[in-house]
């Protein structure tokens, strides 16, 4: 059965590699008014909708399979075979290191995956010698075969069971392929020179290749009194790129519950 193809239109900032000189940041708004396209041992994918209600769409060749958060699909088509890799454990081999459970979907034919909210999508384009990324533990959405990740905790004492730590994926030495990554709202980057430090709250982190540890701040004064006062943070040091989304999905829950009426108000 004869796929169709994508039309060759393409802004394809994240998988033609980052050229910013250290120390700038972009964003993503070039990539807003443009789809981005490309391919990849066959199989041809396009961004479209950037960069707050953002699909991706992939034309699968005979017999390919793409891993795919579970969840994420929009469509696929009839001839598409889905296969889905959850366990009861998942949540708890997510702390110990396991791998998270996926759903695969084998070709041919076309899928439209999306993430849960408004964002954007970036294709990571992996390479067994090139940096060594790091994902936040919402930005994965989906990835070519030869891309294999592990998953960590990482946390100030009960901090992360209080859900103030953090828990990221690792991409595993020797993959090959294309990560596609999601995030909550806008995406800038931040490429730091050696030894250059950047702090980040854990809540706007997407991807990184710095090296990172993190970190308890407490602030004072006038804004401290309005907050708790402290939270955790990563602190990276370069050289290394972050990506950074411009929500946080913590900040957004606690506006949507403030909106909703109180108990009795009817």
């Amino acid at each position: 059965m004869p796929v169709p193809q994508f039309a060759v239109q393409s802004n394809n900032l994240a998988a033609q590699g980052i050229n910013n000189a250290p120390g700038q940041h972009t964003d993503s708004a070039a990539a807003q008014t443009q789809n981005t396209v490309g391919n990849y041992e066959g199989m041809q994918y396009r961004i479209d909708h950037r960069d707050s209600n953002t699909i991706l769409s992939l034309l699968l060749p005979q017999g390919y399979p793409l891993q795919a958060k579970p969840g994420a699909m929009v469509t696929m088509a009839g001839t598409v075979q889905v296969k889905g890799n959850f366990s009861k454990g998942a949540f708890l081999k997510a702390f110990t290191g396991g791998e998270m459970s996926v759903s695969t979907f084998t070709g041919p034919g076309e899928v439209v995956l999306a993430p849960e909210v408004w964002g954007d999508i970036f294709p990571l384009r992996i390479e067994p010698n090139g940096p060594q990324w790091v994902l936040g533990k919402d930005a994965y959405l989906a990835a070519t075969p030869g891309i294999t990740m592990s998953s960590k905790a990482q946390g100030l004492g009960q901090a992360l069971f209080s859900g103030e730590g953090l828990l990221v994926r690792s991409i595993k030495p020797g993959s090959q392929g294309v990560l596609f990554v999601q995030s909550l709202g806008a995406v800038f980057e931040r490429r730091l020179a050696a030894n250059e430090q950047l702090i980040v709250d854990n809540g706007h982190l997407v991807a990184w290749t710095c090296s990172y540890k993190t970190e308890r701040i407490k602030a004072s004064g006038f804004l401290g009194g309005m907050h708790t006062g402290e939270g955790i943070v990563c602190r990276f040091t370069g050289p290394g790129t972050i990506l950074i989304q411009t929500r946080n999905p913590e900040a957004l829950g606690q506006w949507i519950r403030a909106q909703l009426p109180a108990s009795g108000s009817y």
